[in-house]
Protein backbone atom coordinates (compact mmCIF):
# COMPACT_ATOMS: atom_id res chain seq x y z
CA UNK A 1 0.00 0.00 0.00
CA UNK A 2 2.83 2.16 0.85
CA UNK A 3 4.64 2.15 -2.38
CA UNK A 4 1.12 2.89 -4.19
CA UNK A 5 0.73 5.89 -2.26
CA UNK A 6 4.57 6.80 -2.94
CA UNK A 7 3.80 5.94 -6.96
CA UNK A 8 0.59 8.10 -6.72
CA UNK A 9 2.50 11.22 -5.37
CA UNK A 10 5.31 10.74 -7.90
CA UNK A 11 2.62 10.65 -10.92
CA UNK A 12 1.15 14.06 -9.57
CA UNK A 13 5.04 15.28 -9.22
CA UNK A 14 5.90 14.39 -12.96
CA UNK A 15 2.37 16.16 -14.19
CA UNK A 16 2.62 19.06 -12.20
CA UNK A 17 6.21 19.64 -13.46
CA UNK A 18 5.41 18.73 -17.13
CA UNK A 19 8.88 16.34 -17.00
CA UNK A 20 8.63 15.36 -20.48
CA UNK A 21 8.66 11.40 -21.47
CA UNK A 22 10.30 11.23 -24.76
CA UNK A 23 13.10 8.60 -25.89
CA UNK A 24 15.71 8.11 -23.23
CA UNK A 25 18.59 10.28 -24.09
CA UNK A 26 22.24 8.74 -23.54
CA UNK A 27 23.87 10.39 -21.20
CA UNK A 28 26.54 12.84 -22.54
CA UNK A 29 24.48 12.49 -25.66
CA UNK A 30 23.62 15.66 -27.93
CA UNK A 31 22.12 18.07 -25.47
CA UNK A 32 19.31 20.45 -26.18
CA UNK A 33 19.46 24.23 -26.44
CA UNK A 34 17.27 24.46 -23.59
CA UNK A 35 18.68 22.44 -21.02
CA UNK A 36 19.91 24.78 -18.16
CA UNK A 37 20.65 21.58 -15.60
CA UNK A 38 24.03 22.20 -15.51
CA UNK A 39 23.68 26.28 -15.66
CA UNK A 40 21.57 26.43 -12.98
CA UNK A 41 23.48 24.38 -10.51
CA UNK A 42 26.56 26.34 -11.07
CA UNK A 43 24.17 29.07 -10.68
CA UNK A 44 23.55 28.85 -7.05
CA UNK A 45 26.57 26.89 -6.30
CA UNK A 46 25.39 24.16 -5.02
CA UNK A 47 24.56 20.49 -5.91
CA UNK A 48 21.62 18.75 -3.87
CA UNK A 49 22.17 14.84 -3.74
CA UNK A 50 19.96 12.49 -2.63
CA UNK A 51 20.87 9.53 -1.15
CA UNK A 52 19.32 6.66 1.71
CA UNK A 53 22.35 6.11 4.18
CA UNK A 54 21.54 2.87 4.43
CA UNK A 55 23.31 0.66 1.97
CA UNK A 56 27.19 0.33 3.21
CA UNK A 57 29.55 0.44 1.42
CA UNK A 58 27.78 2.64 -1.12
CA UNK A 59 26.51 5.19 1.61
CA UNK A 60 26.05 4.79 5.28
CA UNK A 61 26.94 7.28 8.21
CA UNK A 62 29.84 7.10 10.56
CA UNK A 63 30.87 9.51 13.78
CA UNK A 64 33.37 12.13 13.34
CA UNK A 65 34.48 14.50 15.87
CA UNK A 66 31.15 13.25 17.68
CA UNK A 67 28.90 14.34 14.85
CA UNK A 68 27.37 11.88 12.56
CA UNK A 69 28.68 11.77 8.48
CA UNK A 70 27.82 10.74 5.48
CA UNK A 71 30.23 8.43 3.62
CA UNK A 72 31.06 5.35 1.18
CA UNK A 73 31.81 5.02 -2.29
CA UNK A 74 28.78 7.36 -3.39
CA UNK A 75 29.51 9.56 -1.14
CA UNK A 76 33.24 10.25 -2.35
CA UNK A 77 32.69 10.02 -6.33
CA UNK A 78 29.87 13.00 -5.50
CA UNK A 79 32.34 15.18 -3.32
CA UNK A 80 34.68 14.91 -6.73
CA UNK A 81 31.55 15.25 -9.17
CA UNK A 82 31.22 18.69 -6.88
CA UNK A 83 34.62 19.73 -6.57
CA UNK A 84 34.73 19.04 -10.90
CA UNK A 85 31.68 21.23 -11.08
CA UNK A 86 33.14 24.11 -8.60
CA UNK A 87 30.35 23.80 -6.33
CA UNK A 88 29.11 22.90 -3.14
CA UNK A 89 28.05 19.37 -2.05
CA UNK A 90 24.64 19.32 -0.49
CA UNK A 91 23.85 15.81 0.86
CA UNK A 92 19.96 15.04 1.72
CA UNK A 93 18.97 11.50 3.52
CA UNK A 94 15.37 9.88 3.10
CA UNK A 95 14.02 6.71 2.61
CA UNK A 96 15.19 4.92 -0.54
CA UNK A 97 11.65 4.86 -2.28
CA UNK A 98 11.25 9.03 -1.70
CA UNK A 99 14.25 9.57 -3.81
CA UNK A 100 12.83 9.77 -7.20
CA UNK A 101 9.55 11.29 -6.00
CA UNK A 102 12.48 13.74 -4.98
CA UNK A 103 14.34 13.85 -7.60
CA UNK A 104 11.44 14.34 -10.17
CA UNK A 105 9.99 17.77 -7.83
CA UNK A 106 13.09 19.32 -7.53
CA UNK A 107 13.80 18.76 -4.09
CA UNK A 108 17.66 17.39 -5.09
CA UNK A 109 19.77 17.47 -8.67
CA UNK A 110 20.49 14.23 -8.79
CA UNK A 111 19.98 10.28 -6.97
CA UNK A 112 23.19 7.89 -5.83
CA UNK A 113 21.83 5.30 -3.51
CA UNK A 114 23.63 2.46 -5.52
CA UNK A 115 20.69 2.94 -7.81
CA UNK A 116 20.55 0.33 -10.94
CA UNK A 117 19.30 1.55 -14.30
CA UNK A 118 16.39 -0.49 -15.24
CA UNK A 119 14.55 0.43 -18.23
CA UNK A 120 11.63 1.38 -16.04
CA UNK A 121 13.58 3.61 -14.54
CA UNK A 122 15.05 5.10 -17.74
CA UNK A 123 11.23 6.19 -18.66
CA UNK A 124 11.10 8.66 -16.01
CA UNK A 125 14.69 9.83 -15.51
CA UNK A 126 17.72 10.69 -16.86
CA UNK A 127 20.48 8.51 -16.12
CA UNK A 128 24.54 8.84 -16.21
CA UNK A 129 27.31 6.87 -17.49
CA UNK A 130 27.48 3.17 -15.08
CA UNK A 131 30.10 4.02 -12.69
CA UNK A 132 30.52 0.40 -10.39
CA UNK A 133 29.31 -3.10 -11.33
CA UNK A 134 28.41 -5.69 -9.10
CA UNK A 135 26.02 -8.12 -9.32
CA UNK A 136 22.69 -9.66 -7.06
CA UNK A 137 23.20 -12.05 -4.08
CA UNK A 138 21.16 -13.45 -1.32
CA UNK A 139 21.87 -13.23 2.24
CA UNK A 140 20.95 -16.31 4.26
CA UNK A 141 21.62 -16.89 8.42
CA UNK A 142 24.51 -18.83 8.45
CA UNK A 143 22.61 -22.04 10.05
CA UNK A 144 20.87 -22.59 6.92
CA UNK A 145 23.85 -22.98 4.17
CA UNK A 146 22.87 -26.72 3.93
CA UNK A 147 19.59 -25.55 2.23
CA UNK A 148 20.31 -23.02 0.24
CA UNK A 149 22.36 -23.01 -2.40
CA UNK A 150 21.00 -20.39 -4.91
CA UNK A 151 18.06 -18.54 -6.12
CA UNK A 152 15.84 -22.04 -7.02
CA UNK A 153 16.02 -22.89 -3.46
CA UNK A 154 13.84 -20.50 -2.45
CA UNK A 155 10.65 -21.78 -4.14
CA UNK A 156 7.23 -21.39 -2.04
CA UNK A 157 9.88 -19.32 0.38
CA UNK A 158 9.82 -16.00 1.83
CA UNK A 159 12.80 -13.67 0.85
CA UNK A 160 13.33 -9.78 1.41
CA UNK A 161 14.50 -7.10 -0.20
CA UNK A 162 14.35 -3.00 -0.04
CA UNK A 163 10.97 -1.35 -0.94
CA UNK A 164 11.43 0.73 -4.52
CA UNK A 165 14.54 -1.83 -5.34
CA UNK A 166 15.04 -3.67 -8.43
CA UNK A 167 16.13 -6.19 -6.19
CA UNK A 168 12.40 -6.34 -5.09
CA UNK A 169 11.65 -6.82 -8.55
CA UNK A 170 13.47 -9.30 -9.56
CA UNK A 171 12.94 -11.52 -7.17
CA UNK A 172 9.33 -11.97 -7.66
CA UNK A 173 9.93 -12.58 -11.15
CA UNK A 174 12.78 -15.19 -11.26
CA UNK A 175 11.91 -16.72 -8.05
CA UNK A 176 8.59 -19.36 -8.86
CA UNK A 177 5.84 -18.85 -5.86
CA UNK A 178 8.44 -17.08 -3.81
CA UNK A 179 6.90 -14.29 -1.59
CA UNK A 180 8.61 -11.08 -1.21
CA UNK A 181 8.36 -8.68 1.57
CA UNK A 182 9.28 -4.67 1.14
CA UNK A 183 11.59 -3.10 4.01
CA UNK A 184 12.42 0.45 3.97
CA UNK A 185 16.48 -0.40 5.33
CA UNK A 186 18.40 -2.97 4.96
CA UNK A 187 18.90 -2.89 8.64
CA UNK A 188 14.96 -3.82 8.98
CA UNK A 189 16.02 -6.72 6.60
CA UNK A 190 19.02 -7.99 8.84
CA UNK A 191 16.48 -8.00 11.74
CA UNK A 192 13.95 -9.32 10.29
CA UNK A 193 16.40 -12.73 8.44
CA UNK A 194 17.81 -13.24 11.87
CA UNK A 195 14.23 -13.32 13.97
CA UNK A 196 13.54 -16.15 10.88
CA UNK A 197 10.31 -13.43 9.57
CA UNK A 198 11.78 -14.02 6.11
CA UNK A 199 14.19 -16.79 4.24
CA UNK A 200 16.82 -14.86 2.59
CA UNK A 201 17.54 -11.49 1.22
CA UNK A 202 18.12 -10.47 -2.30
CA UNK A 203 20.61 -7.95 -1.98
CA UNK A 204 23.36 -6.11 -4.20
CA UNK A 205 26.61 -7.96 -3.99
CA UNK A 206 29.22 -5.10 -2.28
CA UNK A 207 26.35 -4.26 0.23
CA UNK A 208 25.36 -8.14 1.26
CA UNK A 209 29.27 -8.58 1.71
CA UNK A 210 29.44 -5.60 3.71
CA UNK A 211 26.55 -6.95 5.87
CA UNK A 212 27.75 -10.81 6.18
CA UNK A 213 31.55 -9.36 6.95
CA UNK A 214 30.15 -7.68 10.00
CA UNK A 215 27.91 -10.17 11.24
CA UNK A 216 29.26 -13.80 12.27
CA UNK A 217 25.79 -15.04 12.13
CA UNK A 218 25.03 -14.19 8.29
CA UNK A 219 26.37 -15.96 5.01
CA UNK A 220 26.14 -15.50 1.61
CA UNK A 221 25.46 -17.31 -1.59
CA UNK A 222 25.57 -16.30 -5.31
CA UNK A 223 21.66 -16.28 -6.81
CA UNK A 224 22.68 -16.57 -10.08
CA UNK A 225 20.10 -14.83 -11.31
CA UNK A 226 19.21 -13.32 -15.39
CA UNK A 227 21.05 -9.98 -15.36
CA UNK A 228 21.01 -7.57 -18.05
CA UNK A 229 24.43 -4.83 -17.59
CA UNK A 230 21.76 -2.63 -16.22
CA UNK A 231 20.70 -4.71 -13.10
CA UNK A 232 23.86 -5.35 -12.33
CA UNK A 233 25.33 -1.73 -12.28
CA UNK A 234 25.42 1.45 -10.16
CA UNK A 235 24.27 4.90 -11.74
CA UNK A 236 23.56 8.31 -11.35
CA UNK A 237 19.72 9.69 -11.28
CA UNK A 238 18.83 13.52 -12.79
CA UNK A 239 15.99 14.66 -14.11
CA UNK A 240 14.27 13.84 -17.27
CA UNK A 241 16.48 15.62 -19.82
CA UNK A 242 19.23 17.00 -17.89
CA UNK A 243 21.75 15.96 -20.13
CA UNK A 244 24.04 19.12 -19.53
CA UNK A 245 24.39 18.19 -16.05
CA UNK A 246 24.59 14.51 -16.91
CA UNK A 247 27.15 15.04 -19.50
CA UNK A 248 29.37 17.08 -17.31
CA UNK A 249 29.08 14.22 -14.28
CA UNK A 250 30.05 11.76 -16.83
CA UNK A 251 33.65 13.53 -17.63
CA UNK A 252 34.39 13.03 -13.88
CA UNK A 253 32.74 9.22 -13.79
CA UNK A 254 35.36 9.28 -16.51
CA UNK A 255 38.21 11.19 -15.16
CA UNK A 256 37.18 8.68 -11.67
CA UNK A 257 37.23 5.40 -14.06
CA UNK A 258 40.49 5.93 -15.68
CA UNK A 259 42.45 6.56 -12.07
CA UNK A 260 41.04 3.83 -10.45
CA UNK A 261 39.68 5.45 -7.73
CA UNK A 262 36.40 3.70 -6.88
CA UNK A 263 38.96 0.30 -5.97
CA UNK A 264 42.17 2.21 -5.26
CA UNK A 265 40.83 4.36 -2.73
CA UNK A 266 36.90 5.02 -2.42
CA UNK A 267 36.50 1.32 -1.36
CA UNK A 268 39.43 1.06 1.36
CA UNK A 269 37.74 4.61 2.70
CA UNK A 270 34.75 2.58 2.91
CA UNK A 271 35.75 -0.33 3.85
CA UNK A 272 38.02 1.61 6.81
CA UNK A 273 34.37 3.60 8.17
CA UNK A 274 32.79 -0.07 8.24
CA UNK A 275 35.67 -1.38 10.41
CA UNK A 276 35.32 1.78 12.43
CA UNK A 277 31.75 1.41 13.23
CA UNK A 278 32.01 -2.06 14.23
CA UNK A 279 35.17 -1.80 17.38
CA UNK A 280 32.15 -0.44 19.37
CA UNK A 281 28.61 -1.32 19.17
CA UNK A 282 27.12 -0.32 22.07
CA UNK A 283 24.51 1.89 22.08
CA UNK A 284 25.94 4.20 25.06
CA UNK A 285 28.20 5.14 22.14
CA UNK A 286 25.69 6.03 19.57
CA UNK A 287 23.82 8.16 22.62
CA UNK A 288 23.95 11.33 20.57
CA UNK A 289 22.42 10.00 17.73
CA UNK A 290 19.34 9.24 19.99
CA UNK A 291 19.79 12.54 21.64
CA UNK A 292 19.34 14.01 18.38
CA UNK A 293 16.73 12.05 17.56
CA UNK A 294 14.40 12.77 20.63
CA UNK A 295 15.30 15.93 20.62
CA UNK A 296 14.07 16.40 16.85
CA UNK A 297 11.07 14.42 18.00
CA UNK A 298 10.43 16.16 21.19
CA UNK A 299 10.30 19.53 18.82
CA UNK A 300 8.23 18.30 16.16
CA UNK A 301 5.69 17.08 18.78
CA UNK A 302 5.02 20.42 20.31
CA UNK A 303 5.43 22.95 17.83
CA UNK A 304 2.70 20.46 16.30
CA UNK A 305 0.60 20.37 19.72
CA UNK A 306 0.51 24.15 19.82
CA UNK A 307 -0.32 24.62 16.04
CA UNK A 308 -3.17 21.93 16.35
CA UNK A 309 -4.75 23.08 19.18
CA UNK A 310 -5.23 26.36 17.65
CA UNK A 311 -6.36 24.84 14.35
CA UNK A 312 -8.31 22.55 16.29
CA UNK A 313 -10.30 25.14 18.33
CA UNK A 314 -10.52 27.35 15.18
CA UNK A 315 -12.31 23.98 13.08
CA UNK A 316 -14.70 23.05 15.94
CA UNK A 317 -16.25 26.95 15.98
CA UNK A 318 -16.47 26.68 12.21
CA UNK A 319 -18.32 23.79 12.76
CA UNK A 320 -20.31 24.45 15.35
CA UNK A 321 -21.35 28.01 13.58
CA UNK A 322 -24.68 28.69 12.08
CA UNK A 323 -22.84 29.55 8.82
CA UNK A 324 -23.10 27.16 6.47
CA UNK A 325 -19.63 28.08 4.65
CA UNK A 326 -17.99 27.99 7.80
CA UNK A 327 -19.69 24.47 8.65
CA UNK A 328 -19.12 23.20 5.63
CA UNK A 329 -15.49 23.73 4.83
CA UNK A 330 -14.51 22.73 8.41
CA UNK A 331 -16.61 19.25 7.82
CA UNK A 332 -14.87 18.78 4.43
CA UNK A 333 -11.29 19.88 5.76
CA UNK A 334 -11.77 17.16 9.02
CA UNK A 335 -13.42 14.03 6.78
CA UNK A 336 -10.76 14.89 4.43
CA UNK A 337 -7.61 14.89 6.91
CA UNK A 338 -9.15 11.90 8.93
CA UNK A 339 -10.06 9.91 5.42
CA UNK A 340 -6.27 10.05 4.36
CA UNK A 341 -3.21 8.35 5.94
CA UNK A 342 -0.53 10.93 7.57
CA UNK A 343 2.56 9.57 5.27
CA UNK A 344 0.32 10.49 2.07
CA UNK A 345 -0.55 13.96 3.96
CA UNK A 346 3.54 14.39 4.77
CA UNK A 347 4.76 13.72 1.28
CA UNK A 348 2.00 15.84 -0.39
CA UNK A 349 3.18 18.73 1.61
CA UNK A 350 6.79 18.01 1.36
CA UNK A 351 6.51 17.01 -2.13
CA UNK A 352 3.64 18.59 -3.64
CA UNK A 353 3.52 22.09 -2.18
CA UNK A 354 7.35 22.26 -2.43
CA UNK A 355 7.06 22.42 -5.92
CA UNK A 356 5.40 26.28 -5.87
CA UNK A 357 7.23 27.03 -2.38
CA UNK A 358 10.81 25.31 -1.14
CA UNK A 359 9.80 23.72 2.24
CA UNK A 360 12.52 22.07 4.50
CA UNK A 361 11.74 18.94 5.56
CA UNK A 362 11.37 19.32 9.26
CA UNK A 363 9.06 22.64 8.65
CA UNK A 364 7.40 20.08 6.22
CA UNK A 365 6.89 17.52 8.77
CA UNK A 366 5.89 19.88 11.53
CA UNK A 367 2.64 21.59 9.10
CA UNK A 368 1.30 18.12 7.92
CA UNK A 369 1.66 17.10 11.64
CA UNK A 370 -0.30 20.20 12.44
CA UNK A 371 -2.81 19.80 10.21
CA UNK A 372 -3.43 16.51 10.95
CA UNK A 373 -3.86 16.69 14.99
CA UNK A 374 -6.16 19.72 14.34
CA UNK A 375 -8.43 17.62 12.37
CA UNK A 376 -9.08 15.25 15.16
CA UNK A 377 -8.34 17.61 17.78
CA UNK A 378 -11.37 19.55 16.83
CA UNK A 379 -13.93 16.58 17.16
CA UNK A 380 -12.74 16.42 20.23
CA UNK A 381 -13.65 19.88 21.06
CA UNK A 382 -16.85 19.45 19.62
CA UNK A 383 -17.59 16.57 21.57
CA UNK A 384 -16.92 18.28 24.63
CA UNK A 385 -19.26 21.46 23.80
CA UNK A 386 -21.83 19.25 22.71
CA UNK A 387 -21.53 17.36 25.69
CA UNK A 388 -22.91 20.93 28.18
CA UNK A 389 -26.23 20.48 28.98
CA UNK A 390 -28.21 23.10 27.32
CA UNK A 391 -29.73 24.04 30.70
CA UNK A 392 -26.13 25.74 31.30
CA UNK A 393 -26.47 28.12 28.00
CA UNK A 394 -30.38 29.21 29.22
CA UNK A 395 -29.30 29.75 32.39
CA UNK A 396 -26.45 31.95 31.60
CA UNK A 397 -28.26 33.61 29.02
CA UNK A 398 -31.13 34.99 31.14
CA UNK A 399 -28.36 35.63 33.57
CA UNK A 400 -27.59 38.74 30.98
CA UNK A 401 -24.59 37.23 29.90
CA UNK A 402 -24.12 37.59 26.17
CA UNK A 403 -23.03 34.42 23.57
CA UNK A 404 -19.62 34.93 23.53
CA UNK A 405 -19.63 35.32 27.44
CA UNK A 406 -21.37 32.51 28.18
CA UNK A 407 -19.08 30.23 26.27
CA UNK A 408 -15.93 32.07 27.43
CA UNK A 409 -17.17 31.84 31.44
CA UNK A 410 -19.48 28.70 31.57
CA UNK A 411 -19.21 26.23 28.44
CA UNK A 412 -15.82 25.89 27.26
CA UNK A 413 -14.61 25.57 31.22
CA UNK A 414 -17.25 22.91 31.62
CA UNK A 415 -16.24 21.62 28.12
CA UNK A 416 -12.02 21.48 28.78
CA UNK A 417 -12.35 19.27 31.84
CA UNK A 418 -14.37 16.85 29.90
CA UNK A 419 -12.72 16.32 27.16
CA UNK A 420 -8.56 16.72 28.88
CA UNK A 421 -7.99 12.91 29.22
CA UNK A 422 -8.97 12.66 25.45
CA UNK A 423 -6.81 16.00 24.52
CA UNK A 424 -3.74 14.44 26.42
CA UNK A 425 -4.00 10.95 24.39
CA UNK A 426 -4.14 13.10 21.53
CA UNK A 427 -0.85 14.66 22.60
CA UNK A 428 0.52 11.61 23.41
CA UNK A 429 -0.55 9.84 20.22
CA UNK A 430 0.79 12.87 18.31
CA UNK A 431 4.53 12.16 19.70
CA UNK A 432 4.28 8.08 18.52
CA UNK A 433 2.73 9.69 14.95
CA UNK A 434 5.38 12.09 14.32
CA UNK A 435 7.90 8.90 14.19
CA UNK A 436 6.47 8.72 10.22
CA UNK A 437 8.21 11.84 9.26
CA UNK A 438 12.11 10.17 9.11
CA UNK A 439 10.22 9.10 5.83
CA UNK A 440 11.30 12.96 4.29
CA UNK A 441 14.87 12.42 5.69
CA UNK A 442 13.52 14.62 9.30
CA UNK A 443 16.43 12.78 11.70
CA UNK A 444 13.90 12.06 14.63
CA UNK A 445 14.13 9.10 17.06
CA UNK A 446 13.08 6.48 14.19
CA UNK A 447 15.16 7.93 11.30
CA UNK A 448 18.46 8.02 13.87
CA UNK A 449 17.26 3.92 14.94
CA UNK A 450 17.65 2.87 11.65
CA UNK A 451 21.15 4.77 11.46
CA UNK A 452 22.15 2.89 14.49
CA UNK A 453 21.12 -0.38 12.73
CA UNK A 454 22.65 0.16 9.94
CA UNK A 455 26.15 1.39 11.39
CA UNK A 456 26.54 -1.58 13.95
CA UNK A 457 25.01 -4.26 12.19
CA UNK A 458 22.57 -4.91 15.38
CA UNK A 459 18.88 -5.10 14.94
CA UNK A 460 17.48 -5.20 17.93
CA UNK A 461 18.89 -3.49 20.77
CA UNK A 462 18.44 0.30 18.99
CA UNK A 463 14.53 -0.86 18.92
CA UNK A 464 14.95 -1.49 22.58
CA UNK A 465 16.71 2.20 23.17
CA UNK A 466 14.17 3.67 20.73
CA UNK A 467 11.08 2.19 22.90
CA UNK A 468 12.22 3.16 26.16
CA UNK A 469 12.80 6.63 25.11
CA UNK A 470 9.20 6.84 23.94
CA UNK A 471 8.11 5.22 26.82
CA UNK A 472 10.04 7.81 29.07
CA UNK A 473 8.65 11.04 27.57
CA UNK A 474 5.04 9.70 26.67
CA UNK A 475 4.97 8.18 30.77
CA UNK A 476 6.58 11.76 31.56
CA UNK A 477 3.59 13.63 29.78
CA UNK A 478 0.66 11.21 31.19
CA UNK A 479 1.99 12.34 34.32
CA UNK A 480 1.79 16.38 33.88
CA UNK A 481 -1.71 15.85 32.07
CA UNK A 482 -3.05 13.68 35.01
CA UNK A 483 -1.63 16.35 37.83
CA UNK A 484 -3.76 19.01 35.73
CA UNK A 485 -6.92 16.70 35.13
CA UNK A 486 -6.94 16.23 39.28
CA UNK A 487 -6.32 20.29 39.74
CA UNK A 488 -9.47 20.86 37.42
CA UNK A 489 -11.41 18.34 39.59
CA UNK A 490 -9.87 19.64 42.91
CA UNK A 491 -11.00 23.29 41.65
CA UNK A 492 -14.95 21.80 41.19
Amino acid sequence: MKKKFIEIIAIIGLLVTMIPFGNVHAAGANTSSNDQSLAKIQKKGVLVMGTSPDYAPYEFQTTKNGKSVDVGIDISIAKQIAKDLGVKLEIKNMDFDSLLVALQTGKVDMVMAGMNPTPARRKSVTFSNIYYQGGQDIVINKKDNKIYKNKDSFVNKTVGAQTGTMQYNMAKKQIPNVKVKGFDKGADLILALQTNKIDGIVMEKPSAEAYVKNNSQLSLINGNFNLSKDESSSAIAFQKGSNTLAAAVNKSLAKIKKKDLINKEYLKDAGSHMKTNTVDTSMWHYWKYFAKGIGYTLLISAFSVFFGFILGTILAFMRLSRNKLFKAVSTAYIEFIRGTPLMVQIMFVYFGIGLVVNIPALTSGIIAVSLNSGAYVAEVIRGGINSIDKGQTEAARSLGLSKNYTMRYVVLPQAIKNIWPALGNEFISLIKESSIVSIIGVTDLIYQLKIVQSDTYRGVAPIVVAMLLYFVVTFSLSKVLSYFEGRMKHAN
